[in-house]
């Protein structure tokens, strides 16, 4: 609908379709049951090309990611006035979209790691204070 609505940084919807197809895709492929013994391929063999397609993906989305964030970032607050002439436009809700599911891709690790050390602090500290060790 917007591939052609970022003359600023035409990537951006691109890199979006790309991302949003290959995280489809990975997570359609991995219902599929990669492990399980085969007929006419040794297991051995089966196991590997699973592993190795695994890691070929991995890497692609996180270099696809680690593009994206370059070419969103780097335009950060563009123009969204189509009239202007002088300064190519970036459409508002197609930039607007894509910085922020980038940016979310970083606040909910950070949260959930954040969570889990307070969680691992208060598990420490209770702990500690056991009401069974009073030896005096």
């Amino acid at each position: 609908m917007y591939l052609y609505d970022c003359p600023r940084q035409h990537y951006i919807p691109i890199y979006l379709v790309v991302m949003g197809a290959s995280v489809l895709a990975l997570a359609l492929l991995s219902c599929l049951p990669c492990a399980q013994d085969s007929e006419d391929m040794p297991p051995n063999l089966l196991n590997h090309l699973c592993t190795t397609w695994s890691t070929l993906a991995s890497l692609f989305l996180l270099c696809w990611f680690i593009s994206g964030n370059v070419w969103i970032y780097s335009i950060y607050q563009p123009n969204f006035n189509q009239t202007l002439t002088e300064d190519p436009y970036c459409n508002k809700t197609l930039y607007l979209f894509a910085f922020w599911t980038t940016t979310l891709a970083y606040v909910v690790p950070g949260l959930l790691l954040l969570g889990g050390c307070c969680m691992l602090v208060c598990a420490f500290i209770l702990g500690k204070t056991d009401p069974d060790d009073n030896r005096a």
